[in-house]
């Protein structure tokens, strides 16, 4: 509960009560932005209200001081060809704080070796499959299919050519972890509605190309992507509950 609450807090702090305004003054003006310091105060505020207890003031205070101190690092290192990178930092930063005022307080109990069970490298085992070498396995499997597309202005290219740059390699990465997710949660009708979503989002694709090989193409490799993380899914389910 005491975790549940420090992440909302953060989460209301960092998105609800910053209004885009204070992040551009804050990116412009940097110390010298009075909306840094109520930012501040704000997550220092949230944390305190949320816990309830007075006893806790100084994790409100650790919170707050910490984001004002990840904060002005941001402001004065970011450039604007990196502001995806360090907006991820960022809140990877602030992730690992609450985690620790949230240890801090709780001081749960548990041992490192309990983490470290053959389950434990069943999954990363899994995940790392369906992540990496189910993309290269099945890039090898369908690139003697890869097909030609008319961009328009008479060249002939690849696919890849015409769409975002390793975008096909990204939804592929997803799309197995979502399978995969299901397949260990048993709840296969989620996969059938994977399917539809992203036949709907591919049939303006497949119509405009005018060919059945790029069809084909997607499918094949659609099938392959899918077909992988359920039979990883299923072997996962089944050395669990056997070992």
């Amino acid at each position: 509960m005491i975790l549940i609450k420090l992440l909302l807090a953060h989460l209301i702090g960092d998105f609800l009560f910053q209004p885009g305004k204070w992040v551009k003054d804050k990116e412009a003006k940097k110390l010298r932005s009075p909306n840094l310091y109520y930012h501040v105060l704000i997550h220092a505020a949230l944390p305190f209200i949320l816990l309830g207890k007075i006893s806790y003031w100084w994790a409100a205070l650790l919170i707050g001081g910490m984001h004002f101190i990840i904060d002005v690092f941001k402001l004065y290192f970011q450039q604007e060809t990196s502001r995806r990178q360090w907006f991820l930092m960022d809140q990877l930063l602030h992730l690992l704080v609450v985690i620790a005022v949230w240890y801090l307080i709780a001081k749960p109990s548990f041992e490192i070796k309990s983490l470290l069970s053959l389950n434990f490298y069943i999954i990363v085992t899994a995940l790392y499959f369906i992540i990496h070498p189910a993309s290269i396995l099945i890039k090898m499997i369908i690139s003697q299919w890869e097909p030609t597309v008319n961009d328009g202005s008479g060249e002939i290219t690849g696919e890849e050519e015409t769409s975002l740059q390793n975008a096909g390699k990204y939804i592929g990465m997803l799309e197995r972890l979502f399978v995969f997710t299901f397949i260990f949660l048993n709840q296969w009708q989620a996969i059938g509605f994977l399917i539809a979503a992203k036949s709907v989002f591919r049939f303006g694709d497949l119509k405009d190309s005018d060919g059945r090989k790029l069809t084909e193409y997607v499918l094949i490799g659609t099938l392959l992507s899918f077909g992988m993380a359920i039979v990883t899914g299923l072997l996962v389910r089944h050395f669990m509950q056997t070992g």
